[in-house]
């Protein structure tokens, strides 16, 4: 785990700046003046040092002075962080080894942590969350939804939302047809309503069960049936989830799509 040392007299800034990097993955160490600093630094041996110029007992300048004379913290990289950003303070700062300066008044802590990584790179801790949230990403191109449903109009609106978001859709007028478009197209999820002509819901899921070619694809229902024993027949009979129309919007149904799609 990198080692961030934070050298800062404000003690508001300092906690908030202690809490951000440590949410960010980062081994965090304060002092509240350059003596203290230049101490704990010969200590823990840090990868980065934040340090404030205006502290008691002995200032930033006078820090970078002692780190650039110590041959085991030359190379530690600072990032300066002051309430002045008069020109000639920065120039001497970065003469002094400093390799960059931000004022007070104008950053944020997100733009400290950006700061950090451009010199540490990302935490491993970091890293692992988004290589978590990468892989569990949909990528709506690389997915087909069929839709079965006999109602022209929450059909014809799914179609719409559903490929505004980028999926490939399918589409289904009733159960037999349903059906014979799941084997042919073999669809990453199906979107199905219970109550159509010809062959209804229910059926169909019992025929996707006993096809062991498409027994995998997951199922969504989508009906205005909403009595508990249907819904328990639905699952008992494979469906993924079982939305109920009225009470939910094309987003949310998206969502869903996404969730399962991702798992």
């Amino acid at each position: 785990m990198k080692k961030i040392l934070i050298i800062e007299d404000e003690e508001v800034l300092l906690n908030i700046l202690k809490e951000k990097l440590q949410i960010e993955g980062y081994d965090v160490f304060i002092a509240k003046d350059g003596v203290e600093g230049v101490a704990l630094m010969r200590e823990i041996k840090p990868d980065l040092v934040l340090l404030d110029i205006l502290m008691p007992r002995q200032d930033g300048f006078e820090v970078l002075d002692d780190m650039r004379n110590d041959a085991t913290l030359k190379d530690v990289p600072v990032i300066i962080i002051s309430n002045s950003g008069q020109p000639v303070e920065i120039d001497r700062a970065l003469k002094l080894g400093a390799k960059d300066y931000l004022v007070k008044a104008e950053f944020d802590p997100q733009e400290v942590v950006e700061k950090v990584q451009r010199f540490l790179g990302k935490s491993e801790k970091v890293e692992k969350k988004e290589e978590k949230k990468n892989a569990g990403e949909v990528t709506p191109a690389n997915y087909k939804i069929l839709i079965v449903e006999d109602d022209k109009f929450l059909r014809d609106l799914m179609t719409q939302k559903i490929a505004k978001d980028g999926f490939n859709v399918v589409e289904a007028t009733d159960g037999e047809s349903g059906y014979q478009k799941i084997v042919s197209e073999k669809p990453s999820i199906v979107l199905l309503d219970l109550i159509m002509p010809g062959l209804d819901g229910f059926e169909v899921l019992k025929k996707i069960q006993e096809n062991p070619e498409i027994s995998g694809i997951p199922v969504i229902i989508l009906s205005n049936l909403g009595q508990k024993d249907d819904v328990e027949k639905g699952m008992r009979l494979g469906a993924k989830d079982y939305l109920i129309k009225a009470h939910f919007t094309p987003k949310e149904i998206i969502d869903k799509v996404k969730n399962i799609l991702s798992a």
